[in-house]
């Protein structure tokens, strides 16, 4: 009886982000079985898309770096491709969708896959990235920012020094954001591999993961969309994707309850996350309370945030020391390459005659951020791949559209199904 034929797969992999758990990209998982695993089942070619939520990296596990990250999740793909060739089936195309901090994991991801020839027996087809700080977090000119550059590097064990890029991961001391956007390296290399790349980004809310990093720009059109009149052209199919936008010459004068009447009141969102907001006239009682609450939170927060770097730490240890696989690991075979290079490779990064866009004088203005000589030569290195798309999300009304974007949780929170309109075009964008 002759054997029956190979079942041909392609594999992609979904990553959450920081703090997260697979469930949180369950919309996501949804969308795509609904728009394009039936899909594959009609391929002419017999290829099936499978599906996999990355499990290993999860909670408190997304403090012990990007590249530790990386690790766990590309040995987590290779098991389930050795798991689907028991079944009788070959991987034979690979894609991989990040959101948030899982962007960058990613990213890590492409370059251990490349690093080992994955690519050489499998076809890499679609990068996408959602919310991702792709040049790391970045220094904007408000209280809040300044803490957070503070706290996150110091709080947030190795993932936070690397969100920063104030990390020291190969000899010549450049940091792991950098690095993976050397085009150099496995890192940028792997990526350029897949003919299709996009990302997705909040172009305006987003407290997490702001627009200059997750669309991989150095000007920002929407910094003052508060106070600019914005002229914003949605997707027709697509909302909340923007096809366009312009900002008007002449202002048009804000409607609205006049501040401090009764409809005002009603309305009144005072600065708290979703599950603490509550209606007139509670909405008012809560904002009285907030000079009480606000300190216990913090103090609970970082607690909270203290024991989890610390568990982080000792983790990081235990498998610095103790993990007989450790010297495979990319960081250890990136090293050992590194020795031999290190002097060209530093040359051709820092040479300044090297082209790297600056700011529009206006907008620098505008924006008195921080953008270091590192994160200007990412965003060069990125915006040079010609494959990438990039797509901008305008979610309005919202204290932070971070997790609006992929609609995390519209069980609880019945506006993250705005974002569904963000994932149906990642969905139909995927090719199979």
């Amino acid at each position: 009886m002759p054997d029956q034929p190979t079942q041909t797969v392609h594999l992609l992999v979904l990553i959450h982000g920081m703090w997260g758990n697979p469930s949180h990209l369950a919309s996501m998982h949804r969308i795509i079985e609904q728009t394009r695993v039936h899909q594959s089942s009609d391929n002419p070619d017999g290829t099936e898309l499978h599906v996999m939520l990355a499990e290993t990296n999860q909670a408190e596990s997304t403090y012990d770096g990007i590249d530790w990250g990386g690790e766990r999740v590309a040995s987590e793909i290779l098991q389930e491709i050795e798991k689907l060739e028991k079944g009788g089936k070959k991987v034979t195309r690979f894609s991989v969708t990040g959101y948030s901090l899982g962007g960058l994991l990613a990213r890590y991801v492409v370059g251990i896959l490349h690093q080992r020839k994955f690519f050489a027996a499998v076809t890499p087809v679609n990068f996408n990235t959602i919310a991702t700080p792709h040049i790391g977090l970045l220094e904007y000119p408000s209280l809040r920012s300044r803490l957070s550059s503070i706290v996150v590097p110091r709080f947030f064990s190795r993932t936070g020094k690397q969100f920063y890029a104030v990390d020291r991961w190969s000899n010549t001391g450049k940091s792991l954001l950098e690095i993976m956007t050397d085009p150099a390296h496995v890192f940028y290399q792997g990526l350029k591999l897949f003919p299709h790349i996009r990302i997705y980004a909040n172009a305006i809310n987003d407290v997490t993961v702001p627009y200059l990093t997750a669309y991989v720009d150095l000007e920002d059109p929407f910094i003052n969309h508060t106070t600019d009149d914005l002229a914003v052209e949605y997707d027709d199919k697509y909302f909340p994707i923007i096809k366009s936008f312009t900002i008007q010459d002449t202002p048009t004068p804000k409607r609205g309850p006049r501040p401090y009447s009764l409809a005002w009141f009603r309305s009144y969102k005072p600065p708290l996350p979703p599950r603490l907001q509550a209606p007139f006239p509670f909405n008012i009682a809560t904002t009285a309370l907030i000079p009480i609450l606000l300190p216990i939170i913090l103090i609970l927060v970082l607690i909270r945030i203290s024991i989890s770097s610390y568990h982080s730490r000792s983790r990081i240890r235990l498998l610095e020391t103790e993990d007989a696989s450790a010297t495979q690991r990319l960081v250890h075979v990136f090293g050992q390459l590194e020795r031999r290079v290190e002097d060209i490779v530093a040359d051709m990064a820092d040479d300044p005659a090297t082209p790297v866009p600056s700011p529009n004088s206006n907008q620098a203005d505008k924006v008195a951020l921080r953008v270091t000589p590192a994160q200007r030569r990412m965003v060069a290195a990125l915006n040079t791949l010609p494959q990438l798309k990039k797509e901008r999300a305008f979610i309005t009304d919202v204290i932070n559209s971070h997790g609006t974007i992929i609609a995390r949780d519209i069980k609880n929170f019945e506006f993250h199904k705005i974002g569904e309109g963000v994932l149906r075009h990642w969905a139909d964008a995927f090719i199979l």
